[in-house]
């Protein structure tokens, strides 16, 4: 064993010890082929049918509601949103997912009055997030534990696909151009689900189930490195989103099954290999969300590590390694109010959204941030 191979295994097992036992160490009924990844593997091509894969998508008529329904088109119901978790625009039309109203909305602007918008959607249980490619539209049903696929169809869009048993509560979509992949996070199982389409189709496959510090699932047979176990480390904790930086994925801190905060985990974005562990202060162990515009990491909190959402807050830091001597500008008070819950944050041209919730006056917010670093714009559209 190199001495890489003894700091990576260094690294996980310091994970392990600081999240408790109770983290990896469930029973994973698949059969597995434990051969090592090499590095060299990991190639960037364009996927295809015959790189195989682990299941394709179901048609939408096998569901009840969907076989019987077309839901696209249909006016919103509400002149208000209930815990706004997602906005952002896809090709022509902006989406809001309204997860308390247990739907998702369009419309093709933002001046637009909420009750004049059109459903994507009702036919979901406490949905996150969606993404899109350009040609299809995924988006998690977050308590029905599954990924639908949409279509546009004309002026509306239709569920033509859909995968159920995807993880537990799958939270967060993010399509990533650079792996050709449409990433879902699974987010009590460390589990990342990876779903492609062959490149002359809309049909949409299950490719790979990435585990963080664990195992690979592809098609029929798993790789996992020679340092870590089947499972992934964060089996257990409640992980709400990541954030993609090249070849590098991070998690938001969490609260794992012992009570503890997980920190920001580092890893490889196509191994899932721990690269890195970012301890944080309680008080920030149950994030939202991060993302990086420099010179800032900008982080949402959502809860401390009692699951109280008095901690919840905005945050910047410079330097994620400053958050554990808790130096950092909390910028939550100073600009957007407070009092709420910020949640997710997404970019759209040069302006960005904050979603929140707990103030129903102030659901999301629109902002930007100058070539110094410095917010300014900052207004409530919700």
């Amino acid at each position: 064993m190199n001495i890489n191979d003894l700091k990576r295994k260094a690294i996980i097992l310091g994970l392990a010890l600081a999240m408790g036992c109770g983290i990896g160490c469930g029973n994973n009924k698949e059969e597995k082929n434990e051969t090592p990844p090499a590095e060299a593997e990991i190639v960037k091509k364009e996927w295809s049918l015959a790189d195989g894969f682990i299941r394709e998508a179901e048609d939408s008529s096998t569901d009840p509601v969907f076989g019987q329904e077309s839901e696209g088109g249909l006016s919103n119901a509400e002149s208000t949103l209930s815990v706004p978790t997602y906005i952002d625009k896809l090709g022509d039309d902006w989406f809001i997912v309204d997860c308390y109203h247990n739907q998702i909305i369009y419309n093709d602007n933002l001046e637009t009055p909420l009750y004049e918008w059109k459903v994507l959607t009702k036919n979901v249980n406490l949905p996150h997030t969606m993404a899109s490619d350009g040609t299809v539209y995924l988006l998690d049903d977050t308590e029905n534990n599954r990924v639908l696929v949409f279509e546009k169809d004309e002026d509306s869009y239709k569920c033509t696909q859909l995968f159920n048993e995807i993880g537990q509560r799958p939270h967060y979509v993010v399509y990533d151009e650079d792996d050709k992949a449409f990433y879902v996070w699974s987010s009590t199982t460390g589990e990342m689900y990876i779903f492609r389409r062959d490149k002359d189709s809309s049909k949409m496959y299950l490719t790979e189930i990435r585990r963080v510090g664990g195992s690979t699932l592809k098609g029929n047979a798993s790789e996992t490195s020679d340092n870590t176990g089947d499972d992934s480390v964060l089996n257990g904790a409640y992980i709400r989103s990541f954030f993609i930086d090249g070849d590098d994925i991070y998690f938001v801190s969490g609260i794992t099954a012992q009570g503890t905060a997980s920190g920001i985990i580092k890893c490889n974005k196509y191994t899932m290999e721990i690269k890195e562990q970012i301890s944080v202060p309680d008080e920030l162990a149950g994030m939202a969300y991060m993302r990086y515009d420099a010179p800032y990491y900008y982080i949402t909190v959502s809860t401390d590590v009692t699951g109280s959402q008095d901690a919840a807050t905005m945050l910047r830091t410079d330097s994620l390694d400053k958050l554990m001597a808790k130096d950092y500008e909390v910028i939550y008070d100073t600009y957007f109010v407070g009092g709420g819950t910020p949640y997710n944050i997404f970019k759209v041209d040069d302006t960005y959204y904050l979603t929140e919730h707990r103030l129903p006056a102030h659901a999301i917010w629109s902002y930007r941030i100058d070539e110094k670093g410095n917010i300014e714009e900052v207004e409530s559209i919700y």
